[in-house]
């Protein structure tokens, strides 16, 4: 069996099992937080198939653990740093001792001006240690405030990152930040398979179940047709995040893809479930919830689309 699989089944087995262990009790039990780090900083040394399964699965128990910004753009930033800076960062990030963050270009209204860095930054995933790329560089900074968002997705919390004039510590130069930008879409998109797949999941077991005029609704065409459509999406999605890691190009496609195959797929299962499925107790609406604020992650469809757009047709 590929190493994949094998994690995969574990990490749903583990999140099973443990439903409200602590990002350091997995990062200690099952070793995530270090997949993606290399074995001489104390990681697994693992790639993109790896991350695409640990993210799938935490996608499909819309997981709050930090495994996006900490495992994926944080780590990958780092690597990408000074080596002194890799070799004081990383052991804790593969520890999962450290949670940490990265600021992309175009995140907020940064300034870096003599080594200090003024600005704001109105939407960030939450992380102890906070990695910027500005003014051409990798920073490692600490803001002045953070003001945690009422998300309408409480299992994604955000926050605005305020920077006064507060002193920087270089990490290394800035040219690492796309590639890391698309290592974080790819593990986004596998993220949304995840819930996606979820999402078909349960709108089909309801299917069964649910009957009217004496039998199940999904013997029902119209019924069929809306969860033969979602299957297609879900596999499709599951192909494209497969192959996000590769380049920018596939990354593109992947953010564009899974996210609206996911939006659908999240809509489609509140649909079929009908009025319950509109409920606060039933967990369809949370899904939904959680896949549009996906959407807007690392930019909606469109944006993705327009990075494509680039390569398929250069000027």
């Amino acid at each position: 069996m590929p190493l994949a699989d094998e994690l995969r089944a574990v990490v749903r087995a583990y999140l099973a099992a443990h439903p409200d262990a602590s990002w350091r009790a997995l990062a200690r039990d099952v070793g995530v937080a270090g997949l993606l780090v290399p074995e001489r900083y104390g990681g697994a040394g693992c790639g993109p198939a790896e991350t695409a399964a640990v993210a799938e699965e935490l996608g499909r128990v819309l997981s709050p653990h930090p495994f996006l910004q900490t495992a994926v753009l944080a780590v990958e930033a780092v690597k990408a740093a000074d080596p002194d800076t890799a070799a004081r960062l990383l052991p804790a990030l593969a520890e999962g001792t450290t949670t940490a963050t990265v600021i992309l270009p175009g995140d907020g209204d940064l300034r870096l001006e003599s080594g200090r860095l003024s600005g704001t930054v109105p939407c960030a995933l939450p992380g102890e240690l906070v990695l910027v790329y500005a003014g051409g560089l990798l920073l490692t900074a600490e803001p002045s405030h953070r003001v945690p968002h009422r998300t309408m997705d409480e299992s994604r919390p955000l926050a605005t990152l305020v920077f006064d004039d507060v002193i920087t510590r270089r990490a290394g130069d800035g040219g690492s930040w796309s590639r890391v930008r698309d290592l974080g879409v790819a593990a986004l998109a596998a993220e949304q398979v995840g819930g996606a797949a979820r999402c078909l999941e349960m709108a089909t077991e309801y299917a069964k179940q649910r009957r009217q005029f004496g039998r199940p609704i999904g013997s029902f065409q119209a019924i069929k047709h809306k969860l033969a459509d979602v299957l297609l999406q879900v596999e499709s999605a599951r192909s494209a995040a497969g192959s996000a890691a590769e380049s920018e190009s596939y990354a593109a496609i992947a953010g564009s893809y899974c996210t609206e195959a996911y939006l659908a797929a999240a809509g489609e299962n509140i649909q079929v479930h009908g009025g319950i499925g509109i409920t606060w107790e039933h967990p369809a609406h949370r899904y939904l919830k959680r896949a549009t604020s996906d959407a807007q992650l690392f930019g909606p469809p469109r944006a993705h689309r327009g990075r494509l757009a680039a390569h398929v047709f250069p000027d």
